[in-house]
């Protein structure tokens, strides 16, 4: 059993008691926004090359399935790093593994950037894709054990928020820099925030609940005390007693080490599969989608630049999305939620494909944006809080590695069936896929609303 520690007023108690009684405050909104502007300049990588996808098709000369196979070459780095870092996290600590994520894809930016040939880039856009899904698991991981079970949900929600005000970034990006300089120059800027490692390094902390289930108990416990006092000079009051908080969350965590195998065991077998499945299918079809916007509006006449401009005013309706999907997971729940904005993506997806003018296709898009930003806040919130903290950036950094094959297979198959089914084709693939998450989500999800981390994983 986890030793409780000395907390500051004399008693003894475990750490997830000790945090979870801490009132959210301005030093856990610090850490906060320190990790989730990471992932801010993450998500404008990541989204960029449905930006500049149809400038180096042009610059290189690539036919439509070489581009496809191009723009998947990120998501097969994104399924090593993520399926790599988690068990490196929850081997060595999530705060080491984080920042080593943001020195590898700043430096594989550079590398995009140089590349001679069609080839180097592919192999910059691996390693780029590499250091993201490094980050993302483990964002997930330290956002869901430092902020309390009644704010979880929403703060979790909200980091993946950062993604739609990335990819609205990189649309940005891409619109000033692409008729100046090009794409090259697009790729070069977005390696500059890299060095935004050495404030993660200066202020964020490691994870105390981690520490204390490695069986690394004083380091826990000099954690937790500096970060107690964090919280009581930012509300300028002593904290509350932690003998208020439900002994519930005082469960007994072992600290032997995680074994993949252990996600299939009694209790998380069926927790496995469903969000595996969640996320293949949702990266699926997103991918399959997002990732061509821009290349479809081109071939429908429209130039780099007004498709660049067309492809921002859609991604708008992102933010809105996430900011509701971030209160009704608190409001009513996870499942409800997922299942919800699933089925959104499903309908809009559909008539978004549908679409003969351009007044249709951004209305369609605006709906299909929020909806698609609102399903990735919700899995983002939902997944960690699936497996115990020992294994949680393991089990987080699985089903987004899983996830990442769907986003390998998305962009190729769109480049395979386009031809063929057109554009509507594309868009009711993509449906299928989101009904499908929305089903596996109805079936074998279960409701983690409001509870502590170890009581749904006790």
């Amino acid at each position: 059993m986890a030793q409780p520690a000395e907390n500051i007023y004399g008693k003894n108690f475990s750490i997830p008691q000790r945090l979870e009684r801490l009132p959210l405050s301005s030093y856990q909104r610090t850490i906060f926004y320190i990790i989730a502007t990471a992932w801010f300049f993450d998500s404008m990588d990541l989204g960029m090359l449905t930006f500049v996808l149809g400038s180096i098709k042009t610059y290189f000369k690539l036919t439509t399935v070489q581009a496809g196979l191009l723009s998947s070459a990120s998501f097969l780095g994104m399924f090593l790093g993520a399926a790599i870092a988690g068990m490196l996290a929850d081997r060595f600590g999530r705060k080491i593994v984080f920042q080593y994520s943001m020195v590898i894809w700043g430096a594989a930016s550079f590398i995009c950037a140089l590349a001679p040939s069609v080839e180097m880039l592919a192999l910059g856009r691996i390693l780029l894709g590499f250091g993201m899904g490094m980050e993302f698991p483990i964002g997930q991981s330290l956002v869901s054990e430092f902020i309390p079970a009644k704010n979880r949900g929403r703060y979790i929600a909200l980091l993946e928020g950062f993604w739609p005000i990335g990819f609205i970034a990189a649309g940005l990006l891409a619109y000033l820099i692409l008729p100046i300089g090009g794409w090259r120059w697009v790729f070069a800027c977005e390696g500059i925030p890299a060095i935004f490692v050495l404030i993660i390094r200066r202020i964020v902390p490691e994870s105390p609940r981690w520490l204390d289930t490695v069986g690394r108990h004083e380091e826990a416990n000099k954690v937790m005390l500096a970060f107690e006092e964090g919280v009581r000079k930012s509300l300028g009051r002593e904290l509350p007693p932690v003998s208020n908080i439900d002994k519930s969350v005082a469960v007994a965590s072992r600290a032997n080490k995680f074994s993949f195998l252990e996600l299939w065991a009694p209790g998380y077998a069926k927790r496995t599969i469903m969000v595996w499945c969640l996320w293949f299918f949702a990266l699926l079809g997103y991918y399959g989608i997002t990732t061509w916007l821009g290349a479809f509006l081109q071939q429908a006449g429209y130039s780099v630049t007004k498709s660049v401009f067309y492809t921002i005013i859609i991604s708008l309706a992102g933010v809105p999305g996430f900011f509701t999907a971030a209160y009704f997971i608190e409001a009513k729940g996870r499942k409800i939620t997922i299942i919800t904005v699933l089925l959104g993506c499903a309908v809009s997806a559909y008539f978004y494909g549908t679409a003969t003018t351009l007044t249709t296709l951004i209305i369609y898009g605006l709906c299909m944006q929020f909806f698609l930003f609102g399903m990735w806040s919700s899995i983002y919130a939902y997944t960690p809080e699936l497996y115990p903290t020992r294994a949680r950036a393991t089990g987080s950094g699985f089903a987004s590695a899983v996830g990442r094959l769907g986003s390998l297979l998305g962009p190729s198959i769109v480049a395979i069936i386009l031809p063929r089914t057109g554009q509507s084709g594309v868009f009711a693939l993509g449906a299928v896929c989101f009904v499908a998450a929305a089903l596996v989500v109805g079936v074998l999800g279960i409701e983690t609303k409001g509870k502590a981390l170890e009581e749904i994983s006790a």
